[in-house]
């Protein structure tokens, strides 16, 4: 749902100069009802000054008298061209200070373990800097000799959920970039041209080396030697009387 731009500010202006219900003021604003009895209370936001709504083209008087003559309507966000974009974006990860002189350690065991990280996806996974990563790969960092490799999972500087995602996508590229592909499926995808092509050894099968040389041609049979039917009858007399 869209926002107004500085929803707390406009909750304020609304619970000051309206009769909305706190739920109406809390829909529009992105706030929950009780946070906007804590503005009507003066308990939250007391150092807010209100953001008039209707100034500010987010909201017409229409709509909110509207909203006065049926406590079930619901205020609808004007459009505002200098609204779009407030939604609040993901930004680097934060480390809490207890954990940030782990970092480095951290940043050795992904470098040494996973190489085919990129400096951008560790920077994600350990909330850290492009030029410190540097410095480690290249171990010109001012506390090389006491840095030592740990696992950023055991020291919570991220899930091994994200660890494992950040490999797996690294390993996909590096594949893709490289045309790495398996012997199998080299030896499936290529065609017989093909490998006799590359293999020049392998064209004929060494139990048969020399039987190249019988070829025979369309136009032309193997001769072979007549034999006559008549002199396999003609055997030797064997009888030793005669």
């Amino acid at each position: 749902m869209a926002l107004p731009i500085m929803a707390k500010a406009t909750a304020v202006w609304l619970v000051d100069n309206t009769m909305l219900t706190f739920k109406q003021i809390g829909d529009f604003c992105g706030l929950h009802e009780l946070e906007v009895q804590g503005i009507a209370d003066g308990e939250v936001a007391s150092g807010i000054k209100g953001f008039d709504p209707i100034a500010n083209n987010q909201l017409d008087a229409d709509e909110i008298k509207r909203a006065l003559e049926s406590p079930s309507h619901k205020l609808n966000l004007k459009h505002n061209p200098s609204a779009e974009g407030e939604t609040k974006k993901r930004g680097p990860r934060y480390t809490p200070l207890s954990k940030r002189q782990d970092r480095p350690s951290a940043i050795a065991w992904l470098v040494k373990f996973h190489p085919e990280l990129s400096d951008a996806q560790i920077s994600k996974l350990v909330g850290t800097t492009k030029p410190t990563i540097l410095t480690i790969r290249d171990r010109s960092h001012w506390n090389i000799t006491n840095i030592q490799p740990v696992d950023p999972v055991a020291l919570g500087l991220c899930k091994q959920t994200e660890l494992d995602a950040a490999v797996k996508k690294a390993a996909v590229k590096k594949a893709q970039d490289s045309g790495d592909v398996s012997e199998d499926e080299k030896v499936r995808l290529m065609s017989t041209e093909q490998s006799l092509k590359n293999d020049e050894g392998a064209k004929i099968p060494s139990a048969i080396t020399g039987l190249e040389s019988f070829t025979i041609s369309q136009d032309k049979k193997i001769s072979e030697p007549s034999v006559d039917a008549e002199s396999l009858f003609n055997l030797p007399n064997s009888d030793k009387g005669e």
